[in-house]
C-alpha cells in the first residue's frame, strides 16, 4: 500500500473510532445530581468534612458530571434522622454514625462503635477485611440502604464532668450526654443516659439540663467549647474505641447508579476513611495542649469504673443476644475478631507504643 493511500486509511479509521468511542464515553458519564445529609454541623470541620471529602473526590473524578450536595445537620432534616431521610428517598445518602439509631435496632451500634470494642486500624481490618462490611450491609439493606465506611475519629475521649468521678457511685444519678448503646451500659451502673446532636449539647450543659457530657476528642470538643462551662476532661471513651463514620445511600439510588460511579463514589469513602482519622491525629494533639493550658483537668477513669462498665457491658450484651438474632451474629463476629486482634496487638503494637510513650516522658 502506498503511504499516501495508508494515510487516508488511518484516518478514516481514527475518525470511525472516535465516533464510536465518543458516544460510549458519553453514555458511561452520565449527569448525576445527588443530595447527601449529614448528621453533624458544618462547624465540626474534620468530622463534617469527610462528606466534602466524598463530593469532592466524586466531582473530580467525572468532571463534575456526578454531584453531590453536602447538606448540615438541620438544613434538610435533624441529624438524628439523617438515616431515615435516605430511607425514605427524601436524598439519595447520608453521612452519619450507625450507632444514633439503636432506637430501631441496637445491631446498627457494632458497625460503628460499641463500649470495650475495636480500635480504629482494628475497625478498619474486620470491616474490610474480616467480613465486617459484608455483615453490616447485609443488616442494612433491612432499612433499604448500602453503607460504606467513610471516616473514623480514633479512640474518643471519656467527656467533660462537672465535677471528679472516682467511683462507680459518683455516676450514679449523672445525667450524661452519650450517644448509642453505651447509654444502655452506663445506665446498668447508674448514669441518666442523654441523646443530643452535637450542636445541641453546648446548650444543655451550659444551662445544668445535663451533668456531663462527651463528643469526640480534643479539636472538635474545644470548637463546641465544653471546656468553658465544665473542668474536668475524662478518657479514654472506652464505649467509642475506633468509631466508623458511615456513608449510607439508598439502595435504589445505589443499584441505578452505572458502574463506573459505583466504583467512584466507593473509592470516594475509601478516602475519607483514611482522611478523617489522619486529620484527628493531627489537630487533636495541639488541641488537647491549649485546653490544659487554659485550666482543662485531664483525668484517667479509675479502674473501678472501667471494670464495672466492662461488667455492666458483657451482662448487656447477652441480654440482648438472647432476643435478638441479627444482634448476636453481629457482635460475635465483631468479639471473635477482637480477640485475634489483641492477641496481635500484646506481642508488638502495644509493646512498642508503650516503649515509646515512656521514652517520651523520660525526655
Amino acid at each position: 500500500m502506498k503511504r499516501r493511500d495508508f494515510l487516508k486509511v488511518s484516518a478514516a479509521g481514527a475518525a470511525a473510532t472516535a465516533a464510536v468511542a465518543s458516544p460510549a464515553i458519553a453514555q458511561s458519564m452520565p449527569e448525576v445530581k445527588w443530595r447527601l445529609t449529614s448528621s453533624f454541623p458544618k462547624s465540626l470541620d474534620t468530622i463534617y468534612g469527610g462528606a466534602e471529602q466524598v463530593a469532592k473526590y466524586v466531582s473530580d473524578m467525572t468532571d463534575g458530571k456526578f454531584q453531590i450536595q453536602v447538606f448540615a445537620a438541620g438544613e434538610v432534616v435533624p441529624g438524628l434522622q439523617a438515616l431515615d431521610a435516605t430511607s425514605n428517598g427524601t436524598v439519595e445518602m447520608c453521612h452519619t454514625v450507625s450507632y444514633y439509631y439503636v432506637g430501631k435496632d441496637p445491631t446498627f451500634a457494632i458497625y460503628s462503635a460499641v463500649p470495650f470494642g475495636l480500635n480504629a486500624r482494628q475497625q478498619n481490618s474486620w470491616l474490610f477485611q474480616g467480613g465486617g462490611n459484608e455483615l453490616a450491609n447485609e443488616f442494612f439493606k433491612k432499612s433499604g440502604v448500602i453503607g460504606f465506611p467513610c471516616g473514623n475519629t480514633g479512640t474518643q475521649m471519656g467527656g467533660w464532668f462537672r465535677k471528679e468521678i472516682k467511683t462507680v457511685a459518683d455516676l450514679s444519678g449523672l445525667k450524661f450526654r452519650i450517644g448509642g448503646i453505651a447509654g444502655q451500659v452506663l445506665q446498668k451502673v447508674g448514669v441518666v443516659p442523654q441523646q443530643l446532636a452535637g450542636g445541641d449539647i453546648y446548650p444543655a450543659l451550659e444551662k445544668g439540663t445535663i451533668d456531663a457530657a462527651e463528643w469526640v476528642g480534643p479539636y472538635d470538643d474545644e470548637k463546641l467549647g465544653f471546656a468553658k462551662v465544665a473542668k474536668y476532661y475524662y478518657y479514654p471513651g472506652f464505649w467509642e474505641g475506633g468509631p466508623t463514620v458511615h456513608a449510607m445511600v439508598n439502595l435504589e439510588k445505589w443499584n441505578a447508579l452505572p458502574k463506573n460511579y459505583q466504583a467512584i463514589l466507593t473509592s470516594a469513602t475509601v478516602h475519607a476513611n483514611t482522611w478523617m482519622a489522619a486529620r484527628y491525629d493531627m489537630v487533636n494533639p495541639t488541641a488537647l495542649k491549649r485546653l490544659v493550658a487554659g485550666g482543662t483537668q485531664l483525668r484517667p477513669f479509675t479502674n473501678e469504673v472501667l471494670e464495672a462498665c466492662l461488667k455492666a457491658t458483657n451482662e448487656l450484651w447477652g441480654e440482648i443476644s438472647a432476643k435478638n438474632a441479627d444482634f448476636k451474629k453481629s457482635i460475635d463476629a465483631m468479639q471473635a475478631y477482637r480477640s485475634d486482634e489483641y492477641l496481635w496487638w500484646q506481642v508488638a503494637e502495644y509493646t512498642y507504643d508503650s516503649f515509646m510513650i515512656r521514652s517520651r516522658t523520660r525526655g
